[in-house]
């Protein structure tokens, strides 16, 4: 246990952060699995742009290292790519 009270105050807001930078990792997640999941090339478009954002957003906020997002957005595109064969 914490024995000073700006220990005990990190404590909490380290709870505090986990809980939204696992919020955030989920949004990363879910717009990348609508990305995958489209049918149409269409929808998968809509669904890249909406990817595209969230992942510059999580590495403004330095959620994720930019070369992850880099690899994240090159994967996406080269499946939509697929779709269009």
């Amino acid at each position: 246990m914490q024995r000073h009270k700006s220990a005990e105050k990190a404590a909490r807001q380290n709870v505090k952060a986990n809980m939204v930078n696992r919020d955030l990792r989920s949004r990363i997640k879910t717009a990348v699995k609508h990305v995958l999941e489209a049918k149409d090339k269409k929808k998968a478009e809509e669904a890249l742009k909406t990817a595209y954002s969230v992942l510059d957003k999580s590495v403004k906020i330095k959620l994720i290292h930019s070369n992850n997002a880099a690899n994240k957005k090159a994967r996406l595109s080269k499946a939509i790519n697929k779709l269009a064969k």
